[in-house]
Formats: structure tokens, C-alpha cells, sequence
């Protein structure tokens, strides 16, 4: 294996999470007896341009030709981009005469709020399915990966883009140059792109190992972002810290000529991320035992639960979900079964540990004593969904970045292995002070 980023060979290791299926590859009943392919799941860090990165073992046609998450079933993600879009008309001055491009524009959930303020825009978005229900939405989507070849004929078509949205796709690249060539193509010489990807000091910080899985193909600094996309002539001006998915990093960038230099805020994320030891191999040595340490957490949380006779359940389906489940050896006699709003994945079992999946009104119908939230990246917008269930005594339980109970009644959280629970913002744990 070599770096996809500079090609060094020193390439050394992370966190090896042993061998698990693709994340997205929910079983049918009719597949439940037939073999089950399996990957290495092992983290490595190039010791010469600091890319943290697993090695491309499945190919993005695998993953998603046909895609089993749908963006817009989470109402907080669909609030965070109708946010986004507002701040980036207000901030680039779109207007009707401007053409906005998203790559992996899922199912619109982003671009329908471009629609509704009259702005030209088109997604590209690979899955056949999640991309016939953009267009249901009025989203102009057209089918296919973004490559060089696409970038050109679309550029070609419609013109170049005033602005390129590439949020929660960076990661998902394995030709992470021409993927970043790509998008440089299709942008206007003095146009803008932004990307929101997840922040690996969070990864590395808070023990996010559930954030790895084999659609994700590497994992970012801002230092190492700057050096992706430099080899296409893109140079980051600006980040906004936020809270999505952990904590994410939103990077504004722009063709060297129309850039100007990093700002200031550029240069604050870039002094954290030295202080806190990510830009030298050994700041990454501890995310090991970081994630051996809650692996044993929730295991016997689980265990103690199970010998009380008490029934437990999970809530989601997400892909972060099957590498925890997958990691820490949960399966059916832990974790009963667990539900999805996505009706997709309803009646089909996880991938690897085989927990059935069912629709959220199971959870009412059974009553069950504890729920454990797999999606915990969510967890103030599922809190606030599920505290419902204190009426029957049930407990609401979230497993990163500490196994803890979440308050239903408006009382202070209650640890439920004896550490911290989180905040909302986990990048305050990292950097000691909020996000923007």
C-alpha cells in the first residue's frame, strides 16, 4: 500500500479493527445462509504528509450504485444544509444569473433549498436510487460519479459553477487527486468550494472509531486537506468549525489566483491541531486504546444489562453503527433488534452481526428497557424524539464518546459508565472552546 495522496510507502499503523462487511451492505432474509464477504478494516497514517487512510478494497460502484441512506430522513442534517445554503447566498452573493453544482448530492436533501431561492444548480449523484428521489423533489440530478471526464462534459453543458458543494464526500474518494481535479473542473476561475468532511482531530481525540468504515477512504486535518487540494490548484481560505458528525471542518477554498492566502481562522484550527499533536505521527499513537477502552465500556454495559434480565434494543441503522457493532462482537443475544426511518433497510438484518432491522413504531409497540442510539452523532435531535419512552421506564443510552444515559426529564445526564457524557459540540473536548 502506498499513500494515495503523495505515494510515500511510510505508511504506518492506527487502529486495526480487524475484518468486517462493507457497512452499507444490509442483508435480505434470503441471504442470511450464504457466505458473507469480508475486508480488513485497518487505519494507517502516512508518516511523510500526515493523510490518515485505509486501503481501497472495495470500489465506490460497489458501494454506491445503489445507496441505502437517504439524507433527508434526518431533520436536523436537512436544517444544517437549508442553513448552509442561506449563509452561502448571504456570503458569495448568489443570485438567478449563478450556477451552483453539488457532487453526491444524495437525495436533494442540500439543492432543493437552492431550488426554492430560484438558484440554477445540478446534482451529481452516482446511486440510481437515491437520486430518482431528488428528482422527484424538483432537483436537477444527474446520474453518475464525478470523475475528470464528467467534471469536463458538464462544465461543457451548463457552464462553470459559481460554487461546488462537496460535503460528506471527500472522504468517500479512493482516486482522491482526480476526485479533487474533478472539482476543480467544474469550477469557475474565480468561484468558491466548499467541503464539510469530519474532522479527524475529533476521530483521534474522542475515540470516533465508529467513523471508519470501508466507504471512507481517508480522514482529515485542515493540514492535510490544504495538501489535497493544492495538487489541483485549490487553496483553502477559510474552515468553520461545526458540529455535525462529531464535529465536522466546512473548508472554503479557491483557485490559487482568485485565493489571496489562508485567513486567519485557517491559521487558529491549524495551531490546535499542532498543539494537540496531529501534525507529528506519534499524536495519532492513542486512538487505540481510546477505542479498546470503549469497546470493553459498552460490552459489559451490554452484558450487565443482559444478566438482569433486561431487554435491550437499538435505534438506527447507520453505517458508523455496523463498525461498532462489528468491533465489539454485538450481535442478536445483546442487541435484540434495532430500527431505521429508512424504509429501505426495514425487514434486512446488519451487515456481519445480523440484527434485524425494523420500522421506529416496533420500539412503542414493544416497550423495551433500554435503547442504544447508533447514529449518537444525533443525539440531541433523537433525545428529544425518543424521550418519550421514559414513560414506561425505558432508559435512552448513546455509546461515544463514553457510554452514557441521556436526561428525558430535563435533569443533568446521568453517566452510565462512570465517565463524561458528551457535549452537543464535540470539538470543544479537542479545542477547549466552541464551535462557530
Amino acid at each position: 500500500m502506498r499513500c494515495r495522496l503523495c505515494d510515500s510507502a511510510r505508511l504506518s499503523s492506527v487502529l486495526d479493527l480487524g475484518a468486517t462487511p462493507p457497512c452499507e451492505k444490509f442483508l435480505a432474509a434470503d441471504e442470511l445462509d450464504l457466505p458473507e464477504p469480508t475486508y480488513p478494516l485497518h487505519l494507517r497514517l502516512c508518516e511523510d504528509c500526515l493523510l490518515l487512510q485505509i486501503p481501497a478494497l472495495i470500489t465506490p460502484e460497489e458501494t454506491f450504485t445503489e445507496y441505502a441512506y437517504f439524507a433527508s430522513y434526518s431533520e436536523s442534517w436537512v436544517r444544517h444544509a437549508e442553513r448552509f445554503v442561506s449563509h452561502a447566498i448571504e456570503r458569495l452573493d448568489l443570485g438567478a444569473e449563478s450556477f451552483v453544482v453539488e457532487a453526491a448530492s444524495n437525495d436533494g436533501y442540500l439543492l432543493r433549498h437552492m431550488v426554492a431561492a430560484g438558484i440554477r444548480c445540478l446534482g451529481i449523484e452516482p446511486s440510481v436510487n437515491v437520486g430518482a428521489a431528488a428528482r422527484a423533489l424538483g432537483v436537477p440530478t444527474e446520474t453518475q460519479f464525478l470523475d475528470e471526464d464528467s467534471a469536463a462534459k458538464v462544465r461543457a453543458t451548463h457552464g462553470p459553477a459559481d460554487l461546488v458543494v462537496a460535503n460528506n464526500v471527500y472522504a468517500h474518494v479512493p482516486d482522491l487527486r482526480g476526485f479533487t481535479r474533478a472539482l476543480r473542473a467544474l469550477l469557475a476561475d474565480d468561484g468558491w468550494l466548499t467541503i464539510e468532511v469530519h474532522h479527524a482531530a475529533n476521530l483521534l481525540r474522542l475515540g470516533q472509531f465508529d467513523t471508519i468504515y470501508h466507504e471512507h477512504f481517508q480522514y482529515y486535518t485542515v493540514l492535510s486537506a490544504q495538501r489535497a487540494l493544492a495538487t489541483a490548484g485549490l487553496t483553502v481560505v477559510d474552515v468553520e468549525l461545526l458540529a455535525t458528525h462529531g464535529g465536522s471542518i466546512r473548508l472554503w477554498a479557491r483557485p490559487e489566483a482568485a485565493a489571496g492566502g489562508p485567513g486567519e481562522r485557517v491559521a487558529e484550527v491549524l495551531r490546535d491541531e499542532a498543539e494537540a499533536g496531529l501534525h507529528d505521527p506519534d499524536g495519532y499513537r492513542a486512538l487505540a486504546p481510546r477505542a479498546a477502552h470503549v469497546r470493553q465500556e459498552l460490552l459489559r454495559y451490554l452484558l450487565e444489562r443482559r444478566a438482569e434480565g433486561k431487554r435491550v434494543v437499538g435505534y438506527g441503522a447507520p453505517g458508523k453503527g455496523n463498525t461498532l457493532l462489528n468491533y465489539c462482537g454485538i450481535r442478536p443475544d445483546l442487541l435484540e433488534y434495532t430500527v431505521d426511518r429508512n424504509p429501505y433497510k426495514h425487514g434486512r438484518f446488519t451487515p456481519g452481526t445480523r440484527i434485524p432491522i425494523h420500522a421506529p413504531d416496533r420500539i412503542d409497540a414493544d416497550r423495551p428497557d433500554v435503547v442504544l442510539v447508533l447514529p449518537w452523532n444525533l443525539e440531541t435531535e433523537l433525545t428529544a424524539q425518543l424521550r418519550h419512552i421514559a414513560d414506561w421506564g425505558g432508559e435512552l443510552v448513546y455509546p461515544l464518546p463514553t457510554v452514557h444515559r441521556a436526561d428525558l426529564t430535563g435533569a443533568d445526564r446521568d453517566d452510565a459508565a462512570g465517565s463524561t457524557a458528551p457535549t452537543d459540540n464535540d470539538f470543544e473536548h479537542f479545542t477547549g472552546r466552541p464551535a462557530r
